[in-house]
């Protein structure tokens, strides 16, 4: 998926800056522009590509609600603040969460991760396949039914609940193509779908379908984050 372009909007410098450190520090986070005055903030998105905002929601010369009802659906919202009761009204927007200030980077990237899987479950919706070459023919695979995918030397094998399919290619380049909302890396030579999880205990992960994967120890963190 490519990246979310995040616009920061806020009327407290200090706020501004450690939004926009925040956002540099996640790699699927792009800070295209920010800003201390709402209504710059509407003039860009009016001719800009952009797809995430964290909204102040107390700001002097339009509150983030009011900007909310401007924009409607163009963007999602990430709304930040120091008064927990306008929460309840926030969410009657298209919210992806809500961040009560001070913000620690840790409860940030809970937020940011919420948004990578709103946009992706939008992204496979509309594309929730792929096609690969194997054995000379062109193989159209649904994500849903991929069980695993293993590194083979200079090739891939894409294990389907059906068959497999031998393709040349990489497992970073599946990486990059498998929705990560449904996909993980758990070892230097395999993804699984974290759908076909059956159980996981400390070094490997059981699949439905009784295939059991190794996990990696630089890999297992990122595994727990997800299914959890």
């Amino acid at each position: 998926m490519n990246k979310i372009k995040c616009i920061v909007v806020d009327d407290e410098p200090l706020a501004i800056s450690l939004l926009e450190s925040y956002v540099q520090k996640v790699p699927f986070l792009e800070l295209v522009f920010s800003t201390e005055n709402p209504i710059e903030a509407l003039d860009y998105i009016q001719k800009n590509e952009s797809d995430l905002v964290f909204l102040d929601i107390q700001m002097p010369e339009l509150t983030g609600i009011n900007f909310m009802k401007i924009l409607g659906d163009k963007q999602k919202y990430i709304l930040t603040t120091a008064y927990s009761e306008y929460a309840l009204e926030g969410y009657d927007h298209h919210i992806v969460d809500y961040l009560l200030k001070p913000i620690s980077f840790e409860r940030f990237y809970k937020s940011a991760l919420k948004a990578q899987e709103r946009f992706v479950v939008n992204e496979t919706k509309e594309d929730a396949h792929f096609f690969v070459k194997s054995s000379g023919q062109q193989h159209r695979i649904n994500f849903e039914d991929i069980l695993y995918v293993e590194s083979i030397k200079d090739y891939v094998n894409i294990r389907t609940s059906e068959q497999e399919y031998i393709v040349l290619d990489t497992l970073k380049s599946m990486e990059q193509q498998l929705p990560e909302s449904s996909f993980a890396r758990i070892h230097k030579s395999f993804i699984i779908n974290l759908h076909q999880i059956k159980n996981v205990s400390t070094k490997k992960v059981t699949l439905i379908s009784e295939q059991e994967i190794p996990i990696g120890e630089s890999y297992r963190m990122n595994l727990l984050t997800k299914i959890k």
